[in-house]
């Protein structure tokens, strides 16, 4: 199999590519995924309220957020390896720093911003960008479904891992071993190695393009209606995600159950998104991703709705799991298919960064207001049903996009023009 771009080294086929970039994506997406296995044992040991706990996490949502776009636009313009690798020594160093936050502040500064930087810089965010840039154009919709999918199987082999770790070490060699498995991304950083400044042989838009500055992505993406459309309704898949992956452990335990319970719910929810965002990159191929987008909102409306209202029980979490699993993540290969569609890749990591922004300020109000709403109320009710609302916004929202590649005047026509 020939290399995934001319010019690369004959090793970086696109199936390397790929897998390395999946790895990266699984180690990645593990840990922070598995967080709400640390809410009751660190605010226990702590004497802490969840919404100590829920800040910080918030913090590290929007920060993360407000990260992506900034590294994303580094690794589109200085390649992608240096910025994988400072991305996975902050997340390794802010796991460290966790076992030894024994004061609010110490967590926000951890757990928060220094989590939130790494995230930013090692996530699957890049790896997309990456393989929108070093996979051939018909591999691409479902290499942002295999990145997708591989953040998933990461969370359901992290969750678990987590209560183990936790039950039979304690949460602070939890936290030590989640961060020596961080290091590992950089040797496999390597393979995801993309061109600095000019275009990369695949990052061809399907209109025709100069070479574009910074600024002119950004003024041509906030212009075009459908771009805002995107980013607005992916700020109701960071909401209902980052609520979730902390509250619903915490959650099944009000409602009776154990602890373990909850740490297979969100594995079985890693699980089953891998199928439910392989699938959504093989549909992102033939079939009109903006209904995609809508019809995964809706479902998640519907299915939080069924398991709220349901008596609590171990089943019930599995399904709810299951369900909620296959819709996950699934959100993501349309919206990076889009973005691609709509711009080409030279900056596919930083506008696609950018929708990410809108997904972490909604991951971070998931996360803070589940925290002020239990200690305020005793409940998790209003998050719920907030979450509701915005999964049929979002339904709503996504519908009039447009899916075409944006008009630009050729370099020539428009030069004459001036």
């Amino acid at each position: 199999m020939p290399p995934a771009n001319p010019g690369m080294a004959v090793w970086r086929t696109p199936a390397v590519v790929i897998g390395f970039g999946c790895l990266i994506a699984m180690l990645s997406f593990g840990p922070r995924s598995a967080f709400g296995q640390f809410l009751a044992p660190m605010s226990l040991d702590h004497g802490w309220g969840r919404d100590i706990f829920a800040l910080a996490v918030a913090i590290q949502n929007l920060v993360w957020g407000a990260g992506q776009p900034l590294a994303g636009g580094v690794a589109d313009r200085f390649g992608t390896v240096r910025v994988l690798c400072v991305g996975a020594i902050l997340y390794a160093l802010g796991l460290a720093l966790m076992t030894y936050a024994s004061t609010p502040g110490m967590l926000n500064l951890s757990a928060g911003l220094l989590l939130g930087l790494g995230l930013s810089g090692c996530s699957f965010g890049l790896v997309l960008g990456a393989f929108g840039k070093l996979v051939p154009e018909k591999w691409r919709s479902m290499a942002f479904g295999f990145g997708t999918a591989a953040g998933s199987f990461g969370q359901f082999l992290f969750s678990p891992l987590a209560y183990g770790l936790i039950a039979g070490y304690g949460w602070q060699v939890a936290l030590l071993v989640f961060a020596a498995t961080m290091l590992l991304i950089i040797p496999m950083s390597l393979a995801l190695a993309t061109p600095s400044a000019d275009l990369s042989p695949g990052a061809i838009a399907a209109a025709p393009i100069e070479k574009q500055s910074v600024r002119h992505a950004l003024t041509e993406a906030f212009g075009h209606r459908s771009y805002v459309l995107l980013v607005l309704g992916f700020f109701t898949c960071g909401f209902q995600l980052a609520f979730v992956t902390v509250h619903l452990p915490p959650y099944l335990l009000d409602r009776g159950l154990t602890a373990d319970v909850g740490a297979w719910t969100i594995g079985v929810i890693g699980l089953f998104n891998i199928v439910g965002s392989l699938l959504a990159g093989w549909m992102s191929g033939f079939a009109p991703m903006r209904y995609i987008l809508s019809v995964i909102y809706f479902s998640r409306a519907i299915a939080i709705v069924v398991f709220i209202t349901l008596p609590a029980s171990p089943a019930s979490a599995m399904i709810f799991g299951a369900v909620t699993g296959l819709l996950w993540l699934s959100t993501v290969p349309p919206t990076s298919g889009l973005v691609a569609l709509m711009f080409g890749t030279r900056w596919l990591a930083m506008l696609f960064g950018i929708a990410f922004f809108s997904h972490q300020v909604g991951g971070f109000l998931g996360v803070l207001i589940g925290g002020i709403a239990y200690e305020r109320t005793g409940s998790y009710d209003l998050v719920w049903w907030l979450s509701v609302f915005f999964g049929v916004a979002s339904a709503v929202i996504n519908l009039p996009i447009v899916e075409k590649p944006v008009f630009r005047a050729p370099p020539v026509a428009a030069a004459a023009v001036a």
